[in-house]
């Protein structure tokens, strides 16, 4: 992976001290900036699972065991390692009607249900694993995200594109009105947005008998950002 290294001068700035005296040539600038770097995604995240209603909690609860343990099974069958399957949902609610035109409500039953969420390493096979899924009885799927094990690198080569491009702010800004850098007073860096990729037109009610052929998915790429901004020491320049 590409790395931007800041050359000597700019180091040399980031370095300066900060002005403590009371010099009234010196003012301040304050900048930000902002780089944003592709990457490529290596894992699939998906969330979904099952649904069940019974007239008790009790029997809600056991329609609903029985068939997450069809989906699991597929699950395991697709390819997915036991370390990559998490339970990120359990539930059992009750549900109502309301009668005499809203003025009460009526028991009608229970709901549970049950969502697991599994990583897809092999992006490749996504659509065959939300398949798989709705096939073995899965009538939720909730979202689909893509993400990236290790980005530290490309969050560093971020950090420096974004603090690249501040310091060319700072010099035009500075340059265009007569002044030029003296030192860096305040560097803060933002919030840094790590990749992960939502995959909107997955979240749907499955229907078994509409998956007909294997899910189209496409991963494209992750976008990820840093953001830096600082307090710049400016004076007139010679």
């Amino acid at each position: 992976m590409r790395h931007i290294f800041l050359a000597a001068s700019t180091l040399a700035l980031l370095a300066a001290p900060a002005f403590a005296d009371e010099d009234s040539t010196h003012g301040t600038l304050t900048l930000s900036a902002q780089a944003e770097l592709a990457v490529e995604p290596e894992f699939a995240s998906l969330s979904g699972g099952v649904e069940s209603r019974g007239d008790t909690a009790a029997a809600a609860v056991r329609a609903n065991a029985n068939a997450m343990d069809q989906v699991m099974s597929s699950l395991r069958r697709a390819g997915i390692a036991g370390n990559d399957l998490q339970t990120t949902r359990l539930s059992v609610t009750p549900e109502y009607e309301w009668i005499e035109n809203r003025s009460q409500r009526r028991l009608t039953g229970y709901v549970a249900r049950n969502t697991v969420t599994a990583r897809i390493r092999e992006l490749d096979e996504t659509g065959d694993v939300i398949d798989a899924m709705v096939s073995a009885g899965a009538n939720t799927i909730d979202s689909l995200t893509f993400g990236a094990d290790d980005v530290a690198d490309a969050m560093d080569e971020a950090r420096s594109n974004a603090l690249e491009r501040l310091l060319e702010k700072a010099n035009l800004f500075a340059s265009a009105t007569g002044q030029e850098l003296c030192g860096i007073n305040h560097l803060r860096e933002g919030q840094a947005r790590t990749p992960v990729q939502p995959y909107d037109d997955v979240a749907f009610r499955a229907e078994a008998s509409l998956m007909d052929s294997a899910t189209p998915i496409a991963a494209g790429e992750l976008s990820l950002s840093a953001t830096v901004s600082a307090e710049f020491c400016i004076r007139p320049a010679d």
